[in-house]
């Protein structure tokens, strides 16, 4: 059970090293869909998630509301029940917008927090400074830092993250550029209670390998135990397995990437006989032709109920 979470850098691995960012399930209407929850959050923590990041891109945190967010972050920690911290994603391309928001969501006993880079408005890097200052110092929980700058239009350079690093509770990063010249000027840069998480499945081991913490997850969702044997390998030093984890999971990876991030992986949970929706416009669901293919992937590492 979780009792309470540690800012204090030095003293803290608080969210472990698989965390999954967790889809958001709607139901037929594509209404968010909070009956269907606890079996994802159990199966979640079962297969070896030891956080639950909600809200963030996977959560498609863009097409839901206020209300539905604030809904889903008292129903996550509710349904957790202490098992795992629940990181929300709070991060909006307002600066006073997220501040307020965070405040609100921290009422509800989330245990740390996830703030995106500013999408759209494309800030110098002393904005995004400013900017993650401010919602850092409206909460006392830990808060990770999410650099994705394929959806956001814009990168938190290393110095700017080196900068935020030496702020009390900002305690890691998520690192989504696939730039790993950038993550290992971050490392070099910043103390070693720093934590910096792949935000890429496929980028896990190449992290790991220069110092990383975990992985931010998606592919968690349907390969979580084999995540886990991945980074668990990597560090009791058995670099053959987690060599051969990463080879064997590569093809899936790609796979649940090739559509819009998070239609495969829902369309993959549906086909473990765990239905969490679609998802909403402007995203689409899968082709026949994609799903064909994303059943033969997931085939290959997972065994499928048969009555798909």
């Amino acid at each position: 059970m979780i009792n309470s979470i540690c800012t204090h850098k030095g003293e803290s691995d608080v969210f472990g090293r698989v965390l999954t960012a967790m889809v958001t399930p709607f139901n037929e209407r594509l209404e968010l869909d909070l009956s269907r929850l606890q079996a994802l959050i159990d199966h979640l923590i079962e297969t070896g998630t030891t956080a639950l990041v909600v809200a963030g891109t996977t959560g498609e945190s863009p097409v839901l509301t206020h209300d539905e967010k604030l809904a889903l972050f008292d129903a996550s920690v509710r349904l957790a029940r202490g098992r795992v911290p629940v990181i929300a994603g709070t991060g909006l391309n307002s600066t006073q917008a997220s501040v307020e928001l965070t405040k609100e969501v921290d009422a509800l006993g989330v245990q740390g927090f996830l703030f995106v880079a500013p999408y759209y408005n494309k800030p110098s890097q002393e904005g995004l400074y400013r900017h993650f200052e401010a919602l850092a110092a409206a909460t006392d929980k830990p808060t990770i830092l999410y650099n994705i700058p394929a959806r956001t239009g814009v990168n938190i350079d290393p110095q700017t993250v080196i900068r935020l690093s030496t702020i009390q509770n900002i305690v890691g990063v998520k690192e989504s550029s696939g730039d790993l010249t950038q993550v290992s000027r971050i490392l070099e840069g910043t103390d070693d209670d720093f934590i910096v998480y792949s935000g890429d499945d496929k980028m896990t081991l190449p992290i790991l390998a220069l110092g990383g913490h975990g992985v931010v997850s998606v592919a968690s969702h349907v390969v979580g135990t084999r995540m886990a044997r991945l980074v668990d390998a990597f560090f009791e030093g058995d670099l053959k397995q987690a060599r051969e984890q990463h080879h064997a999971l590569l093809p899936l990876f790609e796979e649940l990437f090739r559509a819009p991030n998070p239609a495969p992986v829902k369309s993959a949970l549906a086909m473990l006989g765990l239905s969490v929706g679609g998802v909403r416009l402007p995203l689409v669901d899968l082709t026949p032709a994609q799903r064909t293919e994303l059943r033969r992937q997931l085939s290959e590492v997972v065994l499928l109920p048969s009555f798909h």
